[in-house]
This record gives structure tokens, sequence and C-alpha cells, in this order.
């Protein structure tokens, strides 16, 4: 997995990448935790999802948002990490100018600025959250949410209170064309110290499941 840096809007921002050796390959973005409480691209929820993105044919990158290891800038209180976000999605975009879809998967804080990035960004086609802090950060910009995704929620996490999580996947699956895959891991606390490897399934399943119906539903067309 080729290190890579690239220009961000506060300084060069590193990532690791993986270009896909299938032609036009879709693309995936994944997001780590919150800088301040230790999350990089290194993470094992974060590696955990690259990898399974990589194992599914897609050009896949993960990247440390600034002033994570070797990316330049300081933390930003989230507003500048979603520039970054921009910036790496612009990076893949340009690499992959012929790409035929885009995911975004992101844990924790990293699921809030995917999230946001997903509001400003129309070409994305499906996203990943795991544990989305939906208790200390305000989740309403989802008005209209694009498409649907999946969430995952761990049944014993305190610092993403699963009910929290629930609260804000009722709130949208009540929006037109939206459906939220919504999975609970009863065990797990916000580390998913052992789900790791259930995470991984739970993303593969859950692509490949959609990308599956939209094949259909093009070749019904």
């Amino acid at each position: 997995m080729p290190e890579v840096m690239f220009a961000g809007p506060d300084g060069r921002l590193e990532g690791r990448y993986h270009h896909s050796s299938e032609p036009n390959a879709p693309l995936a973005l994944v997001l780590h935790p919150h800088p301040l409480h230790g999350g990089t691209m290194n993470n094992r929820i974060t590696y955990t999802m690259y990898r399974h993105f990589e194992k599914m044919g897609f050009s896949v990158m993960r990247y440390n948002s600034r002033g994570v290891g070797r990316s330049q800038g300081r933390y930003d209180g989230g507003i500048g990490e979603i520039s970054d976000a921009a910036a790496a999605l612009d990076w893949m975009q340009m690499v992959n100018p012929n790409s035929s879809e885009l995911w975004i998967a992101g844990y924790s804080f990293g699921a809030f600025v995917g999230m946001q990035l997903l509001m400003r960004r129309p070409e994305i086609s499906g996203w990943i959250s795991v544990a989305p802090p939906a208790n200390d950060y305000d989740f309403g910009f989802l008005a209209p949410c694009p498409c649907g995704g999946l969430m995952i929620a761990g049944g014993k996490d305190e610092m993403a209170p699963e009910p929290g999580i629930r609260k804000l996947v009722d709130k949208l699956n009540t929006q037109k064309n939206v459906s939220v895959d919504y999975r609970i891991f009863d065990d797990a606390d916000h580390i998913f110290a052992t789900q790791a490897d259930q995470v991984g399934a739970a993303l593969e399943d859950h692509v490949t499941t959609m990308r599956g119906r939209k094949a259909l539903a093009l070749a019904a067309d």
C-alpha cells in the first residue's frame, strides 16, 4: 500500500493508497477517529475498512488529517478536517477520472466528517458510519440525506451510546428514498476491541448488496 503525500488546505497530507488493477474501479475514502484522542489512519477499525474495500476491488485511501502523523497543519475543530477530506477526495478523483462510483467510510469522529462530506459531494453513492458520535455532534445537517448507507453501533458503547445512534437512524429512515442498514454489535464498546472482523464483514456485505441492487436496476433499464 504505497504512501502518498498530497496537497491539503493547510499543508501536505499523508495517506496510504491502494490502486485497483480493475479498470475504472470504484473509489473509497476511509476516515479515522478523533485526532485529539489518538485517532490516526492506522487505527484498527479504519485499517480494517480500508482492507475490505481493497479486497472488493476498490481503489481506496486512508489518510491522516491535519496535525496527525506527518500531515501538516493543526487540529481545527472539525471544520478544517472536512476540507482535508475533500482534498483527499479531489486527489483520488484526479488519479481516477473515470471511476464508476464513490463510497466514504468513517469511524467515530471520522463518521461525522464523512457525513459532512456526503452533503457536499453529490457524486458519493454510498456510506459507512461506525459509531457516529450522535450525542456529541448535531447530525441535523443530514436533511435531506442524499442516499442510504450502513450504520454500526456498539451495544456497550459509552462514548457513542446506541440509543442516540438509533434515534439518528430512525430520523434518517423517515426521509424519502433513504434506507439505513442499521447493525448493532451487542458486546462492542467504542473501540470494537474484538469486533474488527465483524465490522469488516458487515461493510463487505452491505457494499456488495447495494452494488448488486444497483447493477440489477441498471440492467432493468
